[in-house]
């Protein structure tokens, strides 16, 4: 993968130490891929407020040391107007939308996340095509229609801090919003249902089973199942709708490709759950918080 600052940040939210379903304040946990996890027990914290002082102060002082190596974090006042004037807001949904990558949930529910999850990241890095990553993935633990059906009843969205406040707050301002993902629609559709968004607004792949209920593949005719097929979407969308001004905001290699003559005009990283550098570092606006975005449209 390719790397600006050695290695891949993740960013979980934290939270505060009072009651547990409270979640008024959270501190970025940094995973370092290429050193070590950091696991912060809030146990422990408890007993330690000098700690968790400590702590906080030290996680978000590396954050704020990973952001310097960025030149994009303040928008320029062109890409201000684009955003504020763009028709339609294209999101991705894994470590964008939702706090997870839907596939590497489902895999571990299955009993082969590492594996996926390993395949994840060299196909969000843009390492191997995305289709290759997909069937891979996939051949990894061949879910079944009960196994997905299970999956969704027990695990709920995990949906990402502020994005429901964003997308109401681009409907109020009239852009149409669209979930664009290689992840599958069995998955996204619940998303979609709790943010309000037509599930005719939602491009992404199609898991096929048989009459057994036994897993038999994934759509290929779907464009996000392979390499520049969220581009080919984004295309699609505006061809179709003749938007005169078009956002892609995610997270990987596969949103980024988004934005080129006749897709995205403009392409916002969100890093507020998986920081890639060699995508970060190329987007016109780099963001690790949806308010940024919700402020910047008042």
């Amino acid at each position: 993968m390719e790397s600006l600052v050695g290695f891949q940040i993740k960013l979980n939210p934290i939270y505060s130490l009072g009651d547990p379903k409270q979640k008024s304040t959270f501190f970025p946990a940094l995973n370092l891929s290429a050193a070590r996890r950091v696991f912060i027990s809030p146990t422990r914290l408890v007993r330690n407020h000098k700690s968790f002082c400590s702590v906080a102060v030290s996680v978000q002082s590396q954050v704020a040391s990973t952001m310097e190596h960025f030149d994009n974090t303040v928008p320029s006042k062109e890409i201000l107007e684009v955003w504020r004037a763009a028709n339609a807001v294209c999101f991705d949904v894994d470590s964008t939308v939702c706090l997870d990558e839907g596939i590497d949930e489902l895999a571990e529910f299955c009993g082969a996340g590492k594996a996926v999850a390993d395949w994840t990241a060299r196909a969000m890095s843009g390492s191997v095509p995305f289709e290759q990553a997909l069937a891979a993935r996939l051949s990894l633990f061949n879910p079944s229609l009960s196994q997905v059906q299970d999956f969704l009843q027990k695990r709920p969205p995990k949906l990402s801090p502020g994005i429901d406040a964003l997308v109401k707050k681009l409907k109020d301002t009239n852009k149409d919003v669209y979930l664009i993902s290689g992840g599958f629609r069995q998955m996204i559709n619940p998303v979609a249902s709790i943010l309000g968004i037509p599930h005719e607004r939602i491009f992404a792949n199609q898991l096929l089973f048989g009459s057994s209920g036994e897993f038999l593949g994934f759509d290929a005719d779907e464009p996000t199942s392979r390499s520049g097929g969220k581009a080919t979407a984004v295309e699609n969308i505006r061809k179709a709708r003749g938007y005169s001004s078009l956002v892609m905001i995610g997270d990987g290699a596969t949103d980024l490709e988004a934005r080129k003559p006749g897709g995205a005009d403009l392409f916002i990283c969100y890093g507020g759950v998986q920081l890639r550098q060699a995508v970060a570092a190329k987007a016109d606006w780099l963001v690790f918080n949806f308010k940024d975005l919700i402020n910047s449209l008042d």
